[in-house]
């Protein structure tokens, strides 16, 4: 095998290795790849591993030789799977290897926002604790989640993994799925039901054409203002002008995302200098155990395909 990695900066920044790939022959990684440079750096290597560098069907129609491509993700648009089913060539992703992480992330925003950790902890450092009367004071609302109501928009295993957590805090679980099933404290319900009875939305439906601007002026309007809305899952699922727009209005209270539309976003994108919304960039996946994780199940896949049994093909 002689194996290119085209973009490992973002799994492997400096804490983790590459080097089990030398098992299997001679390999090259880069940090990232443009684009003007996709189609000369693929040249000469029969493994292609990527994250988001796009490896589309003109791309790949030129590689001689190519045998498999290795997805550093879980999502597997950026590779023309069709074209290397038609050629048999396997395309094997990363699946389930950051569930519990997502679902951390989800919460860190919810509790970011109910209990206003920052502009307190701000607020301590500039003095204001010290020149207090008071043992203990607000510079901003504080919520218990106890008795709040979560709507989870797709439940899959991140969905249903954020559902349990809920349940230890004490929320009331809504849940909108193309699958419903029968699951203790958690109710299934229509989208326009969990839409206007739930204190936070979090999202966790994948991209289709059915979900692209779900999150739109319409569906925010039936939010209650004090509710807040969390998106995990891909960011064009958002309208964002739409939402930068109920955010700056008082149609709903709050947001927290990790993803956007486009990553990274315009610096002129209009909820990036919202207040009342908490951005983190796309890092739901990125702690290290996450990324360890991410990394044994990449050599796994290798490993099952060096034996010619390849696992976790998209197709």
């Amino acid at each position: 095998m002689k194996t290119v990695i085209l973009d490992g900066y973002a799994e492997n920044p400096g804490d983790l290795s590459w080097d089990w790939l030398g098992e299997y022959g001679e390999f090259t990684v880069y940090d990232r790849t443009p684009a003007q440079l996709i189609d000369e750096r693929c040249r000469g290597y029969d493994t292609i591993i990527t994250n988001k560098t796009p490896l589309t069907r003109e791309t790949l129609e030129k590689i001689e030789g190519l045998k498999y491509v290795g997805l550093i993700s879980t999502g597997y648009n950026v590779v023309d799977w069709e074209y290397c089913k038609s050629k048999g060539i396997p395309v094997c992703n990363i699946p389930s290897y950051s569930t519990m992480a997502v679902a951390q992330n989800v919460f860190a925003h919810i509790l970011a926002y109910t209990n206003q950790v920052a502009a307190h902890s701000d607020s301590v450092h500039s003095g204001g604790w010290a020149a207090s009367p008071d043992f203990s004071y607000q510079v901003a609302p504080v919520y218990e989640l106890l008795g709040k109501t979560i709507g989870i928009i797709g439940f899959g295993k991140i969905g249903s993994t954020v559902a349990g957590i809920a349940k230890a805090f004490g929320m009331k679980v809504l849940a909108q799925s193309n699958h419903p099933k029968e699951i203790e404290g958690v109710e299934f319900t229509d989208r326009d039901t969990l839409i206007e009875n739930s204190d936070f939305i979090t999202i966790h439906t994948p991209l289709t054409p059915d979900t692209e601007n779900m999150v739109n002026a319409g569906f925010l309007s039936k939010m209650k203002k004090s509710a807040m809305l969390i998106n995990t899952s891909r960011g064009p699922v958002i309208d964002e002008y739409e939402l930068a727009d109920a955010l700056k209005n008082g149609v709903i209270a709050a947001a927290g995302l990790d993803v956007m539309r486009k990553e990274p976003p315009e610096k002129d994108n209009p909820l990036c200098s919202l207040p009342n919304c908490s951005i983190t960039p796309h890092i739901a996946w990125a702690g290290y155990e996450t990324r360890q994780r991410l990394m044994d199940i990449c050599k796994q896949n290798i490993k099952a395909y060096s034996k010619g049994k390849p696992i976790n093909l998209v197709y």
